[in-house]
């Protein structure tokens, strides 16, 4: 299919699949204009932005995809970059420079991607992400926390699957230290979905690279509009993350959303998205 922006309006959507070393990322491109790549978190996979995309390609073009382990995407066992990854699939789609967003581990794929490929980045925002190497603003968690992380842990020596959509949904729903049930059943049913879909599609034994050094030591590198946003209801060290990320990125705005927790898209989803599409108008070039 052509990737001519001429052959798409807002509202058309562009599937396709890219062959990379080892897998085969699934993508999704909608709208015209600066390019703005969506990196989703582990819990979930691309349709994790739905709320997001049309208000996005109303200005932007628009690209999201399955990560490996994730959705549609398919990969061998072994060693792979999400690095390089991201990187192919741009080239793919012959885009010089982007805006790229991430959530959770998406987020810090995003920061990562940023030291990598400087080059590729016009300007980041990570949501709910940490800079990878911090292990300090995780050194600290409630005991709530402490419990239901040991708890997961069982699970998944168990492999009982069920046992861990369920916890993952309270813990990245409604916040670790927040009761069950509290977020909005519409995102708990999603994040349900894509997280049984994940655990009985994805058996795959992957080996992702770590960046070295490490983004932790190296924040003050990146020189680019940052927006790190983060909610409130969020795990204690992704908190902390968070500001340790905007502490440590020059120049960068940090924005707590109230009474959210991970999916911080999801459940303040207009909120979220007139912040980053004002972010976006101020931090790209005109």
């Amino acid at each position: 299919m052509s990737d001519n922006p001429s052959n798409r309006s807002n509202s058309s959507v562009e599937t396709g699949y890219l062959d990379v070393a080892g897998g085969r990322l699934y993508y999704e491109v909608t709208g015209a204009g600066y390019p703005l790549l969506l990196v989703h978190a582990d819990v979930s996979d691309h349709s994790m932005w739905d709320e997001q995309v049309n208000a996005f390609a109303e200005q932007y073009r628009v690209v999201r995809f399955d990560k490996r382990g994730f959705g549609k995407t398919t990969s061998e066992d072994g060693p792979f970059s999400y690095r390089q990854d991201m990187a192919a699939l741009l080239a793919h789609l012959g885009i010089e420079k982007a805006a790229i967003l991430g959530l959770s581990n998406g987020g810090t794929q995003v920061v990562d991607f940023t030291l990598e490929h400087p080059e590729l980045v016009d300007a980041l925002i990570v949501v709910a992400g940490a800079a990878s190497g911090d292990e300090q603003s995780f050194s600290n968690p409630t005991e709530t926390e402490t419990a239901l992380f040991s708890q997961y842990e069982t699970l998944e020596e168990q492999k009982d699957y069920e046992g861990l959509v369920k916890l993952g949904v309270h813990v990245w729903c409604d916040g670790p230290n927040q009761p069950e049930g509290r977020a909005a059943a519409s995102v708990r049913e999603r994040i349900a979905e894509t997280l049984r879909n994940n655990y009985r599609l994805h058996q795959e034994k992957l080996e992702p690279q770590p960046l070295e050094p490490p983004a932790a030591g190296r924040l003050s590198e990146i020189h680019v509009p940052t927006l790190v946003i983060v909610g409130d209801f969020d795990e204690s060290g992704t908190v902390a993350a968070a500001n340790t990320l905007a502490k440590g990125i020059p120049g960068a705005q940090h924005a707590v959303f109230q009474g959210v927790a991970h999916m911080v898209n999801m459940e303040q989803p207009e909120r979220f998205n007139t912040l980053v599409l004002d972010f976006l108008a101020q931090a790209l070039p005109q």
